[in-house]
């Protein structure tokens, strides 16, 4: 016997009436993390070493800025994620849960934007 109601089943909601969305968005990040962070590693590796000027040259190409900054939101969703569900699991305090979950979005946040802003900057000639 299901705890769940007639509509709960057919939407596949979960109590928290998420249901399997928050299971796919970190699915979803993940595969599209594996080019990305490919191009991420291939870019790292043929800028070691580079001069400042080659490297700001190389992220003034709209693509490569486009991408790089696919790089960052893809994986800083994916990380608020993963560490969401570690929190959800591990930490069973109530207070200490909320905020543990809002410190990991506003440091998502944070970081995010900083990076973003750091690209754009190094994108446009900063």
């Amino acid at each position: 016997m299901s705890l769940r109601t007639p509509l709960g089943r057919v939407r596949g909601l979960g109590s928290a009436r998420e249901g399997t969305e928050h299971f796919w968005r970190q699915r979803l990040t993940a595969v599209a993390n594996i080019p990305l962070i490919v191009f991420f590693v291939v870019f790292l590796v043929a800028h070691t070493g580079a001069p400042y000027a080659e490297v700001t040259a190389s992220l003034s190409n709209p693509i490569v800025a486009v991408l790089m900054g696919m790089v960052l939101v893809s994986a800083l969703i994916h990380m608020r994620i993963g560490m969401q569900v570690i929190i959800e699991d591990y930490i069973h305090g109530e207070g200490a849960k909320v905020a543990l979950l809002m410190l990991n979005t506003f440091f998502t946040v944070l970081v995010g934007a900083l990076s973003i802003f750091a690209v754009l900057k190094l994108g446009f000639g900063g």
